[in-house]
């Protein structure tokens, strides 16, 4: 008798060609659609289910959609707008991944009979280490980091060992619906909006000053420190010959954001630190030489990780611009994901306040 694996469909290119590879591995292949917002017409559930009934009827299999808009509320969105409110950055990809995809998903798998949960993330798993992608343009192993230990003996990847090319061709040949859908980007519950205005629409903004680091002096108003980010150039507002302006720090205390002037050193950090990390195996022994990402688009960077009193400190071979408080750093050992924790820094200080 197949074995069930019940696949984590979103209507997309990857989760499509993964329920393909699935039943040609001779599993038994039941789709589930995770509704986590309430469609308020910018988020795109009601169609990308349409796109996932077309491609399960094109396969013969079976599907279901559960929602979980509620627990997404809680465990994601309100954490995400708490960060930005205290002058963090969070990435709510990442709490999902955490909180939903991989705790509340998993266990509505199970509660369906399914021996596995499979999604279409670029990545790959022997059942207890998470490895990257072969496609490493695609890989996706920096948002999986904080799912924690135990999860990956349940969880199948059937597209991480694939080229992202590969699998649109595969589509094609099969004739699937989603064989030229567009890859979604950004976060479901703002859509088509900008961020700006989404926020501004769930998050009580203060105008407060801009000052010039480090000698304080006032060049600015901004209209509520949780619409910008640590090494941000646009929207600030700063006219004038010269340089551009960036933002070095957020002081969530006086309301205030810090920008310099150019490639400020104050951009660049030798070191942060976390206050724990969610490990997928077990911790490396310390202090250990790792490589790191502290954004999803970046290069491995060579870091050597210590522990510190209750938590961690990362010590970069080259200085990193723009860390950001509330992202995640994600550790990595060659090829294999050990895990990620939420950045740390310590504050940027030496303005004095001045007045303009």
């Amino acid at each position: 008798m197949a074995i069930p694996v019940v696949l984590g469909m979103s209507g997309g290119v990857d989760s499509s060609v993964a329920a393909s590879i699935l039943q040609e591995q001779g599993y038994r292949v039941i789709g589930l659609f995770m509704k986590n917002w309430e469609d308020d017409g910018i988020c795109q559930a009601a169609k990308d289910y349409e796109d996932v009934a077309r491609v399960c009827d094109r396969l013969g299999i079976d599907y279901y959609s559960v929602s979980f808009a509620a627990e997404y509320w809680e465990e994601v969105f309100k954490v995400f707008l708490q960060g930005l409110q205290s002058g963090m950055t969070p990435n709510p990809d990442i709490l999902c991944n955490k909180h939903i995809k991989f705790d509340l998903m998993l266990k509505k798998a199970k509660a369906l009979g399914g021996a596995f949960l499979a999604t279409g993330h670029y990545c790959q798993t022997d059942g207890s280490r998470l490895l990257r992608a072969v496609d490493t343009a695609k890989d996706q192993s920096y948002f999986l980091a904080c799912i924690g230990k135990g999860v990956l003996a349940d969880v199948l990847f059937p597209v991480g060992h694939m080229e992202k090319k590969d699998v649109r061709a595969k589509a094609l040949a099969l004739g699937l619906s989603t064989a030229q859908k567009k890859d979604s980007t950004g976060i479901c519950f703002i859509g088509e909006r900008r961020f700006r205005t989404f926020l501004k629409e769930h998050l009580h903004l203060q105008k407060g000053y801009i000052r010039m680091y480090p000698d304080g002096d006032i060049v600015g108003e901004h209209g509520g420190i949780a619409l910008y980010t640590i090494g941000q150039r646009q929207g600030l507002g700063l006219g004038g010959e010269g340089e551009p302006w960036f933002v070095v720090a957020k002081d969530a205390a006086k309301n205030e954001l810090l920008v310099v002037r150019g490639e400020h050193p104050a951009l660049l950090r030798p070191c942060l630190w976390v206050e724990s990390f969610s490990w997928i195996g077990d911790a490396p022994c310390m202090p250990a030489s790792l490589t790191a990402k502290i954004r999803y688009r970046q290069s491995d960077q060579v870091c050597t990780v210590h522990e510190e009193g209750a938590g961690y400190r990362v010590d970069f071979q080259v200085p990193q611009r723009a860390v950001t408080p509330g992202q995640i750093i994600v550790l990595y050992d060659g090829p294999v994901c050990l895990g990620g924790g939420e950045i740390l820094i310590a504050p940027v200080s030496g303005a004095q306040g001045k007045s303009s």
